[in-house]
């Protein structure tokens, strides 16, 4: 059994970066990290958390520190409700009621669901939702710095959660949704008017009189006591006796 590893119970993720490595400054190596904040009312864990701190502190003075415990060993979980040891500013409103620590490895964590299956999507796990973190505290002693570390192993995401980060949502950017244009009404086409004059050919027509039949020029008047008519068929003159 290990005494420097921890499962925690349910708690939440802050600057969680555990699908792709960050440094938080220029010159730092980049690392596979997440902040947890574990209730103050998850008691089980604290004490959880507080045995292992001690195992890894005899670890320290057995294995890297010549065998004699610092007067003050640097650990890495802090009062939420406290300020930050670096910069003496207070935590942030998502700290208060937990305890803090962060946990971070070279290598990538395991992170997976409630059944244990992997999680491929990073969108899936954020600052925000709720995990267990199985993480392993150890002895350090780096440029003259002597203190407790906190290496992380898994992740498994519980649920979903309010996200932390800072940003405001789009109603908050933009407000109400804006009402949307009534369309412009549409003006019925004219038909284009063509001025042409209008005639009434078949009265025009109707009204001119049919030539009369006009005796051709040269042709002989028939007798007088001859049978002279016109052929309806030919519109020619014959004659009979």
């Amino acid at each position: 059994m290990n005494e420097t590893a921890v499962t925690t119970g349910r708690a939440r993720l802050s600057y969680e970066h555990l699908f792709q490595p960050y440094a938080h400054q220029q010159n730092q190596e980049a690392k596979y990290s997440v902040t947890i904040l574990v209730p103050k009312s998850d008691i089980a864990t604290k004490s959880r958390i507080d045995a292992a701190i001690a195992a890894a502190t005899q670890n320290g003075i057995s294995k890297c520190w010549n065998g004699v415990k610092p007067p003050i060993v640097a650990i890495p979980v802090y009062d939420g409700d406290g300020v930050r040891p670096t910069s003496g500013e207070p935590f942030g409103d998502e700290c208060k009621g937990c305890w803090v620590f962060t946990a971070s490895s070279k290598q990538p964590p395991q992170v997976v669901d409630t059944n244990l299956n992997p999680i491929i999507n990073a969108s899936e796990v954020y600052s925000g939702c709720y995990a267990r973190v199985n993480v392993n505290f150890f002895p350090y002693n780096s440029n003259g710095k002597r203190g407790i570390g906190c290496g992380l192993n898994a992740v498994q995401k519980l649920e979903d959660g309010e996200p932390l980060g800072g940003g405001i949502s789009v109603a908050e950017a933009f407000g109400a949704p804006m009402a949307s244009p009534s369309p412009a009404p549409v003006q019925p086409v004219q038909p284009v008017q063509q001025n042409y004059p209008q005639q009434n050919y078949t009265q025009q027509y109707a009204q001119q009189p049919a030539p009369a039949y006009q005796q051709p020029q040269g042709f002989p008047m028939p007798p007088a006591d001859s049978n002279y008519g016109i052929d309806p068929l030919t519109g020619m003159p014959y004659y009979g006796n």
